[in-house]
């Protein structure tokens, strides 16, 4: 007989001799799938209401939730409920302590602190994240917080920032990771509000941004510390970047390697909605997903290759751990954005259990991400990434169980457009209640896309990335093999974004809508062979298909937009509307765009320019980028293209709604604030006045001209309640029942002024402004006057603080007007 011989096990076999088989106990019941339901369901729940929970009774709730969800019971997911909802309470009253009171005065001061973020530089401004220093004399609530600085060429006090013969100006030396100290005049963060628009307060919520403030000296404006941090490292790379790449190619390469879009232009971002690609082009979940699967995969073959290392650590958990410490690295090189942290704290929560031993199905994995993430920041629900990315993956798990890639070639492309066309249907409803639209053309063009950019581009913009930080001028190649593919499947793509029918755009529905349409997509998404399509048909249609509220044959609607200090004025009858103003510059594309698509309006019939300020019209050229054709007015002398003259005399008739101009005269040669277009719009229910920016002067000639034509039930206060406007034989001569103000707030005008308002009060009127109520919808039609204050209407906690000064209003939908209808 032989002796036994002894054989060296195989490289990737080592693990098994020092790491015997054992008893693995399963991952607790209570942080399954139910429980993270309930958690998502309690935070979302508190992030739509109006108002917190007390401190107190929220620290009470999540005591007791605790309670209620550890023993092993069947209603544990009530306590989960209760915990969702107290505990976002907290971090919701920790998020607002930690910015400016909302309503407080302005605050002037020295601070210094470091940048934070990619500076982005435009002709006109430079807008950057400044994380302020701890030092005596700074108020608490800036301590160590971010802060978003803004610093215009024309600085506070009127002073200039520009740039010297040859050289930059102070703006345009700032870099990121560099010390300034700055001069600055500090607000509470505050934006406008409209119908379909941008919430501000809720994105400086998020983004942990404590105030807003503008630059008052610049030439107390100092570097005292040289560029240095991941910020630094970021901008210097995408400099190396573009002096690889030639022309425009390196934007969209400084996108995808480093999350860095300032390079990116309204039509770029056009052209990506319309595709459906806006989540390929920065930094996303996606890519760094793709990261931790190549490190992981990496870190794999290194063990398999090395015979001494599974024996130190099992090559499953140093591929978990790899890919853990992969992705949370590029995140942190990513700039910490959103969507890159919440998908690093899933790979990295994912990969913690597989390090201890417990291997989670996809669904517990998605289920501890998800509880991961709301303990740690609740108030992630209130972004739309959160429920894109979890949503995204979700429907696919539930509705692919088998995978997306098999047997073979033919099996992975199988799988693939399945995939494709899942996500597409599952997250519809999600996309259109976040964005009020969705791209026809996605679904296809995500279908070449997707696998060309995510394989073909994106690896070789890391790689050069990679290269690049081990040295200089060895990432060069890889970086232009990367444009090179964007650049031939750009070539084709961006074309079709040009289609008027590319983007579908749809009228705001009610809430309840979307949790209908994903019950009708989730139904529909079932393995049943019967019903499916008709459920989801039936359960989408409220919105798909919103009831649009249009006024009735002889009614109009008034819409005044909340677009800082300027007018921007939407009229609306049964089939016709009119914008009486665009609004300052970036008001088109913030508050009238929006809301026209979240009303389900086209193109307005006419657009009246009461006069060329800018406040007026500015937004005029984006408005005609974004609707060609439009039939434009201003007074004589306005030299806008292409557009007619408004004089006294014209009138038209809309839906037996009579329009009528009452200044300025036929002889005016003028076009400043004197020379205002004044339109009086008559219905059989009332009168509107719309008198633009006229002064005492132009309003003594119109009470001479037809006193009795100026009576009207709603104006539009002149010149934003300037103390040159609105005399007191002005306000008795249209005596109104509801007075509107468009100003910005806090404006340093300061308008409207006291005796302005209080004069307008005298006379009866009930006065709104755009600066405390947001934007002001007004119906004049049978039931009588009614107005709508957009802050009111859309009330959430984190405006409450500056909703407070409006306690006595009960409702959001209420009677202007005096009398037995008030």
């Amino acid at each position: 007989m032989q002796p036994a011989q002894h054989r060296t096990p195989a490289p990737g076999h080592a693990a098994a001799q020092p790491w015997p088989p054992v008893p693995v106990p399963p991952i607790p019941a209570r942080l399954g799938r139910g429980s993270a339901l309930a958690l998502t369901a309690g935070a979302t729940a508190c992030a739509q209401a109006p108002a917190l929970l007390p401190a107190p009774a929220a620290w009470a709730g999540v005591l007791l939730g605790a309670v209620l969800w550890w023993p092993n019971w069947r209603g544990r997911w009530l306590g989960m409920l209760l915990i969702g909802v107290c505990w976002a309470s907290l971090h919701g009253h920790w998020s607002l302590q930690a910015q400016l009171a909302a309503g407080a005065p302005p605050w002037d001061g020295v601070l210094a602190g470091r940048i934070v973020d990619l500076p982005e530089h435009r002709a006109a401004f430079t807008r950057f994240l400044l994380q302020v220093d701890d030092a005596p004399g700074v108020p608490a609530a800036l301590c160590n917080k971010r802060v978003q600085v803004y610093w215009s060429e024309v600085a506070g006090h009127g002073h200039l920032d520009r740039a010297p013969p040859g050289g930059t100006s102070r703006r345009g030396q700032v870099r990121a990771g560099a010390r300034w100290q700055l001069a600055l005049r500090l607000r509470p963060p505050r934006g406008t509000s409209n119908p379909g628009g941008f919430d501000a307060e809720r994105h400086a919520l998020l983004l942990g941004i404590a105030a807003t403030a503008t630059v008052r000296e610049p030439a107390l404006a100092r570097e005292m510390d040289a560029p240095r941090g991941v910020a630094a490292w970021r901008e210097a790379m995408a400099a190396r970047i573009t002096r690889a790449l030639p022309g425009e190619r390196a934007r969209f390469i400084r996108a995808l390697a480093l999350g860095d879009t300032r390079a990116l232009g309204d039509q770029d971002w056009y052209a990506l909605r319309a595709l459906g690609l806006t989540h390929l082009i920065a930094i996303s979940g996606f890519h760094v997903g793709m990261v931790g699967v190549a490190v992981g995969a990496l870190m794999s073959l290194l063990w398999r290759c090395h015979r001494v290392l599974p024996q130190l650590v099992p090559r499953p958990i140093a591929a978990a751990l790899g890919g853990a410490l992969g992705a949370a690295g590029y995140a942190l090189v990513a700039g910490l954005s959103l969507p890159t942290v919440r998908t690093a704290l899933m790979i990295v929560v994912v990969a913690t259990a597989c390090a201890g031993r417990r291997r989670p199905g996809w669904g517990q994995a998605l289920a501890l991400a998800a509880l991961a993430s709301l303990m740690v920041a609740p108030l992630s629900v209130l972004s739309a990434g959160f429920w894109l990315s979890f949503g995204g993956v979700l429907c696919l798990l539930w509705c692919l169980p088998g995978g997306v890639g098999s047997n073979g070639l033919i099996g992975m492309l199988h799988g693939f457009v399945r995939a494709q066309v899942v996500a597409s249907l599952a997250l519809l409803p999600l996309v259109i209640a976040l964005f009020g639209q969705a791209s026809r053309l996605g679904p296809l063009v995500n279908l070449l896309a997707v696998p060309c950019w995510s394989l073909l581009v994106v690896p070789p913009a890391l790689l050069g990335t990679a290269l690049e930080a081990v040295h200089p001028g060895l990432g060069g190649w890889a970086w232009q093999l990367a444009a090179a593919v964007f650049d031939a499947s750009w070539r084709w793509l961006q074309p079709l974004s040009g289609s008027e029918a590319a983007i579908w755009w749809l009228p705001e529905a009610p809430r309840w809508a979307v949790p209908l349409s994903l019950l009708g997509i989730f139904w529909f998404l079932l393995p049943r062979p019967h019903g499916g399509l008709l459920a989801a048909a039936l359960l989408s249609a409220p919105l798909l298909w919103p009831a649009a509220r249009r006024p009735a044959q002889g009614a109009v609607e008034v819409l005044v937009f909340d677009v800082g200090q300027g007018t921007a004025v939407l009229v609306r009858t049964a089939h016709h509307s009119l914008l009486y103003d665009t609004g300052p510059p970036g008001s088109t594309e913030r508050a009238v765009l929006p809301a026209l698509h979240a009303l389900g309006e086209g193109p307005p019939n006419r657009v009246m320019l009461s006069h060329t300020d800018t406040d007026h019209a500015g937004g005029l050229a984006a408005l005609r980028l974004a609707m060609p054709g439009l039939a434009v007015q201003a007074p004589a002398g306005a030299r806008i293209p292409d557009a007619g003259v408004c004089q006294r005399g014209q009138h038209w008739r809309w839906d037996a709604v009579v329009f009528e101009v009452l200044h300025p005269p036929p002889s005016a040669a003028g076009h400043g604030n004197e020379a205002s277009c004044v339109l009086r719009i008559v219905s059989p229910h009332g009168t509107v006045l719309l008198p633009g920016d006229v002064g005492q002067r132009a309003e003594a000639a119109l009470l001479q001209a037809d006193a009795g034509a100026l009576a009207a039930q709603v104006v539009l206060v002149p010149h934003h309640g300037s103390g040159g406007s609105s005399s007191a034989a002005w306000v008795a001569a249209v005596s109104p029942r509801l007075a509107l103000v468009s100003a910005g707030h806090r404006n340093r005008f300061g308008h409207p002024r006291a005796p302005v308002v209080q004069r307008w009060r005298d006379a009866g009127a009930e006065v709104l402004g755009t600066a405390g109520s947001g934007a002001l919808r007004v119906w004049l039609d049978g039931q009588g006057l009614y107005v709508r204050e957009q802050r009111v209407h859309a009330a959430h906690w984190w405006d409450a603080a500056e909703r407070s000064r409006a306690a006595a209003i009960l409702s959001a939908d209420k009677q202007a007007a005096a009398g037995p209808e008030g």
